[in-house]
């Protein structure tokens, strides 16, 4: 990859998970008490309802893509 629109085009294409992973490697900052407790409670399972929205919204057809929403918020 050697142009910019080559490498937008590749971010475009990554997953959620994908790019916060290529956010937090271009801008890493230390966690904070935010941090710390989200990242707790995930790991207790205490956010897995989310997964389950978002498993039910996509079987039901009214996901809505972020993109979607980021150009929304925009205009």
């Amino acid at each position: 990859m050697s142009t910019v629109v080559e490498i937008q085009g590749a971010i475009a294409k990554l997953s959620p998970r994908e790019y916060c992973e290529l956010m937090a490697g271009l801008h890493p900052a230390a966690d904070d008490d935010w941090d710390i407790q989200m990242k707790a409670e995930a790991e207790a399972g205490k956010l897995d309802f989310i997964d389950a929205e978002i498993a039910s919204a996509k079987r039901d057809g009214t996901l809505v893509p972020m993109e979607r929403i980021f150009e929304e918020e925009e205009a």
